[in-house]
């Protein structure tokens, strides 16, 4: 069930000593509306009918650039300092694009230290930008290291893709946007990563209308805001390689975690099969190509997840999917991992006997329960009890967990010793070459 109701938000004005306020974002919704142009509101009815919610998607993905970042891009160009010569960021995305595209668009120059993890795609969109791109660093961190000692060397003005205030407040026009246009919202579920994007949105929304619930969720493989505030302010956090790899930042900004916290009701992780599922619903119901990042928002909302519940029932939602930069190969183990957490691509493994004819009944018996053989693969060598019987590891589609349920009842009823493995790649059984009992 959702958290308990918080105290009233404060203003977000100076008097809180806060680093962005309201007029900050407000400043720059004026400032950069003509180069940055809202993007629709679209009211989902087949996410809405799976939520039993009014479920909105804010298409930050329909940018130019492909992301929410031109809007914080753009307005820390149009506040630099007319002496500075030039910019630098370290990034291995959104940032890198968004700050590439506005400053060729401005006549100012960018320099971009990427990682050399960075997808060549994106590297090369910065590079058609005009952009000096630096290829420096096995992380984003250590680009970042590199990227600071060019500051003074080269008088460059660094900008940090989710910290620095005019960052901060360009992200919080997507607060006023939705504002407009769905006006009698209840509640905006924000992805986190480095703060930016749900500190400039909760500020602009809880200004605008305090009953307003905003609620938070990032990668449980990268919770830096949530350890943030069990610490009560930004540290380390050990990350791991996620689905949502746009999130995954070691440390949230101080900035943009002082203004989070005042106004954030409360933030919820996302497991990677939650991540991969919120990309399936989007691509299926509303033909929209999401990165992880960008669709994880839609999370806590779908069944099973911590927003849904009787208590939100009817009421309106607003999630911004703020990116759409996927690679296609990563974009194929999404949808394959969507795929087996929604129980729709299934694993398991078969003894049959390893005479003529065995293999053949137990592919008519997929046949004949409507299971689609994906992948099949024969093995001799690690099963350990009776010599004519073989292994058959089996990767089949099915249309969900009721058909799946089917094909385990038909294996057991058949007499097929199979043990089972679910979207995580956990077995239920053993697998070391005995024969298991067939489990669920």
């Amino acid at each position: 069930t959702p958290p308990p109701p918080p105290p009233p938000s404060p203003p977000c004005s100076t008097q809180n000593g806060l680093p962005v306020t309201y007029g900050d974002i407000a400043r720059a919704h004026l400032k950069i509306k003509s180069s940055v142009p809202p993007t629709p509101c679209k009211y989902s009815y087949f996410l809405s009918e799976l939520t039993g919610m009014n479920v909105y998607l804010k298409l930050e993905l329909n940018q130019f650039t492909g992301s929410f970042k031109e809007r914080g891009a753009r307005n820390a160009l149009e506040n630099l300092d007319p002496s500075v010569s030039g910019v630098i960021a370290a990034s291995a995305g959104n940032h890198a694009l968004a700050l590439s595209h506005h400053g060729k668009e401005m006549g100012i120059p960018v320099t971009v230290v990427m990682p050399t993890v960075a997808p060549l795609a994106k590297v090369d969109k910065c590079r058609k930008f005009g952009a000096n791109i630096i290829i420096e660093g096995g992380n984003i961190g250590e680009s970042k290291v590199h990227a600071e000692t060019l500051v003074e060397k080269q008088g460059l003005k660094y900008i940090n893709g989710y910290d620095d205030p005019p960052i901060v407040a360009g992200a919080g026009t997507i607060g006023i946007e939705i504002m407009e246009q769905v006006p009698d919202i209840d509640m905006v579920v924000v992805p986190v990563g480095g703060a930016g994007l749900i500190a400039g949105v909760s500020c602009a929304v809880k200004t605008l209308n305090p009953d307003v619930k905003v609620y938070g969720v990032e990668p449980r493989f990268a919770p830096s805001y949530t350890m943030a505030l069990e610490a009560g302010k930004p540290v380390d956090t050990p990350v791991t390689p996620t689905l949502a790899d746009g999130l995954a930042v070691p440390m949230v900004g101080p900035h943009a975690f002082e203004v989070a916290r005042a106004y954030v009701d409360h933030t919820y992780l996302a497991d990677e099969k939650d991540v991969a599922i919120a990309c399936l619903r989007l691509i299926e119901n509303e033909k929209l190509v999401a990165e992880g990042g960008g669709a994880i928002g839609l999370a806590p909302i779908l069944p099973g997840g911590p927003l849904h519940c009787p208590e939100n029932k009817g009421k309106t939602v607003v999630i911004p999917i703020c990116g759409g930069n996927i690679d296609t190969t990563t974009l194929g183990r999404v949808i394959d991992r969507g795929l087996a957490a929604d129980s729709r691509l299934v694993r398991f493994i078969a003894t049959v006997s390893d005479r003529p004819g065995g293999i053949a009944n137990l592919t008519r018996l997929l046949a004949d329960v409507g299971a689609s053989v994906k992948d099949i693969y024969h093995e001799r060598s690690w099963l350990h009890s009776s010599v004519s019987n073989v292994q058959m590891r089996c990767v089949v589609e099915m249309r969900g967990k009721k058909h799946t349920k089917e094909l385990m009842q038909a294996l057991e009823d058949n007499g097929y010793p199979v043990v089972f493995e679910d979207g995580t790649g956990e077995a239920d059984g053993d697998i070391d070459g005995t024969e298991a009992e067939i489990t669920y």
